[in-house]
């Protein structure tokens, strides 16, 4: 890291008070440093740690409405962190490649930089499948240490709620980490692909519900879908899977 031109390094400066008087302070290069060791912490992964809410496109060829109704609301809401959202969180829904995890670190970005907070990504599956892990007797790490900071996170990002197959011992885990969050009314943002509806929504006959597409419902039970309307706003975003157009990958 190069030396800070203003302190030189030192990590002080000296200015004069209100009262007339030279005083030491904190160089902004401290302020620099500790942004950048909250980011670090958050553990935004690499393919999505440079995504902000600034670089959030809405106005390509076929852009959905949608895209820039999101866009606002995840702006108005770190405008309005934490006394105007009182322990809400969002929950972004809608297919694939529209942006929602776009938005969620963009938020999550904002939070940690311009109100300090303390933030932490977890991808929902990758989640899973280590507290799963962690009954193996050779593995060192517990379910509580793994959940520890998933419990502490002053902003949690929960990226892809429901890719898991659910059963009973997933709704649980699900379940133990809303709650938990929920109770201390600590702020989560949530991503899903699936649609914000009642398990079995609209299907009669087990024929239709085999045919019909899977809901919110259907992956996390209906009671902790009753919970997320208490601790989220609602942001569904529709359109085109933007990595199939804009973002396709290319040579040269």
């Amino acid at each position: 890291m190069s030396e800070c031109p203003i302190c030189n390094g030192v990590g002080l400066v000296r200015v004069i008070s209100e009262g007339g008087l030279w005083v030491s302070r904190a160089c902004e290069c401290q302020e620099a440093d500790r942004e950048e060791r909250r980011l670090a912490a958050a553990r935004i992964p690499e393919r999505y740690r440079q995504y902000t809410l600034d670089g959030y496109e809405t106005a390509f060829r076929g852009a959905d409405q949608s895209l820039s109704r999101a866009h606002l609301t995840a702006r108005k809401f770190v405008d309005a962190y934490p006394v105007d959202t009182a322990g809400k969180g969002l929950l972004f829904t809608g297919s694939i490649g529209v942006g929602k995890t776009h938005l969620a670190v963009g938020v999550l970005r904002r939070l940690i930089q311009e109100k300090g907070c303390k933030g932490l990504f977890c991808d929902y599956r990758e989640l899973l499948k280590n507290i799963q892990n962690s009954y193996n007797s050779q593995v060192n790490t517990t379910e509580l240490e793994l959940l520890k900071p998933v419990f502490a996170a002053e902003v949690l990002v929960l990226d892809d709620l429901g890719a898991q197959k659910p059963n009973e011992w997933v709704w649980d885990t699900v379940a133990l980490i809303l709650n938990t969050r929920y109770n201390d009314k600590q702020t989560t943002i949530i991503t899903t692909n699936y649609p914000d509806l009642a398990a079995g929504s609209g299907a009669k006959s087990d024929v239709e519900r085999a045919a019909r597409e899977q809901t919110l419902g259907d992956r996390i039970g209906d009671r902790m879908r009753s919970r997320l309307a208490e601790m989220c706003v609602k942001v569904e975003v529709t359109g085109e899977d933007f990595r199939q157009t804009v973002k396709r990958a290319r040579f040269g």
